[in-house]
């Protein structure tokens, strides 16, 4: 009997400057979260989240049931890793993708955020062999960027061993806001996708076919990620249909997705979150965990109490708050609670990486938070995101199956490289 592996991708990260510098990533951010605040489809700007995908009520404050424990080594790999480069551009994760027989590859986001898969931004979509034009249109609206085009099914390629047949891809033929990369992958749950692509109801994702078809054993994605100190060097991985346990410590401690909206579209969660010890500037509410967005967002309160707790200011260059050196050696450590779980976000992990400060247009040797304002007031059903500076120290694992978010510390939970 055939045995089937859980597929594991390594990815590099290639941290260019963004022409706007940190001011640019912040807008951006924050037109992003704007589109989660609206409470329907990041993606389709006339779509309503009307599917029950977790078939769960909405209420505004509902607190998820404490968090359960993975087992260490779920789904483990075995199989021949398929190596994808990375690009990011001080934002995100992206991976080459492989579209089409013979394959045309991609640069496409990794996008935790949204659930379409399309090219064609920037490398011309190339129809071969086993390309099928549906006849329909998709029409995708991000927080700074709009797509457009058909669809067509076609055959994907992830790496060696994780091929997908007749998936559903945007093709661009208006894409805006999309600058060196081609598209996106989209690894969120399926019901962003209703209202994006016609005569449709939703469209599967690359997950939720890779398991559909046989290909992983579970319709799942853990995600590593490290701090990086230095450019274009390998330092993730993605990992379909099980979790790798070289790349966590510990147990993997699973919660339910929040029932609060409009974080339920998305990888929505509930926390808290303290600074230091008995400070507490973020009682238990919902938000989400994002690839797609960079920094580490909290509703208006809440980032001011953090930013009087820490004395940081406002670098008018950058947008961002900065500390000086007496500051950082007494900044505290922030802690989220999350399903009964505490997890110590150190002062080092609330820093950008001092090494890269030209990627924000900052000044070599200044410390600058990653800790930001959402831009809304507290009680909105989305009053945080845990985006790419907070996903870097801990291993995720988002579990479509089990309707659930997966959190482990790994061994560079605590690191200084920042």
């Amino acid at each position: 009997m055939s045995h089937i592996v859980v597929r594991a991708i390594p990815f590099a990260t290639q941290l260019r400057a963004a022409k706007g510098g940190a001011k640019e990533l912040l807008e951006r951010d924050r037109a992003r979260a704007q589109k989660f605040l609206a409470g329907k489809s990041h993606h389709g700007p006339s779509a309503k989240a009307v599917g029950e995908f977790r078939q769960r009520h909405h209420h505004k404050g509902t607190t998820a049931p404490p968090s359960t424990t993975l087992p260490s080594g779920t789904g483990g790999s075995s199989a021949t890793p398929n190596t994808i480069d990375v690009t990011d551009s001080g934002v995100t994760y992206t991976m080459q993708v492989g579209v089409g027989n013979p394959a045309t590859q991609y640069t496409l986001l990794i996008d935790t955020g949204s659930s379409n898969t399309w090219v064609g931004a920037n490398t011309a979509y190339n129809p071969t062999s086993s390309s099928k034009d549906t006849g329909n249109t998709v029409s995708v609206s991000y927080g700074s960027g709009t797509m457009s085009g058909k669809e067509y099914t076609d055959t994907v390629t992830l790496g060696s061993n994780l091929v997908i047949q007749n998936q559903s891809i945007g093709v661009a033929s208006s894409a805006q806001g999309f600058q060196d990369v081609d598209g996106i992958l989209g690894v969120g749950p399926v019901d962003l996708t209703q209202g994006t692509v016609s005569n449709t109801q939703e469209v599967p994702t690359v997950t939720d076919n890779l398991y559909a078809q046989g290909t992983i054993p579970s319709d799942l994605i853990g995600i590593f990620y490290e701090p990086s100190s230095t450019a274009n060097v390998a330092n993730g991985e993605l990992t379909f249909g099980g979790t790798d346990s070289t790349k966590y410590t510990g147990s993997i401690n699973t919660v339910p997705l929040t029932t609060t909206s409009p974080a339920d579209n998305y990888w929505g969660i509930n926390q808290s979150v303290s600074y230091g010890t008995g400070n507490t500037i973020l009682n238990t509410t919902a938000g989400i965990v994002d690839t797609g967005t960079t920094l580490l967002l909290l509703a208006s309160e809440a980032f001011q109490a953090y930013q009087s707790a820490t004395g940081a200011t406002q670098d008018s260059t950058t947008g961002l708050l900065t500390i000086t050196q007496q500051q950082y050696n007494n900044l505290q450590s922030l802690y989220f609670n999350i399903g009964g779980v505490t997890y110590e976000f150190t002062p080092n992990a609330q820093i950008w990486p001092r090494s890269l400060n030209s990627t924000l247009g900052g000044t070599d040797g200044q410390i600058y938070l990653i800790v930001s304002d959402l831009g809304s007031s507290f009680g909105t059903g989305l009053d945080f995101i845990n985006g790419f500076g907070w996903l870097q120290r801990y291993y995720t694992v988002f579990d479509t199956g089990k309707k659930q978010l997966g959190i482990a510390t790994t061994a560079y939970t605590n690191a200084t490289t920042n």
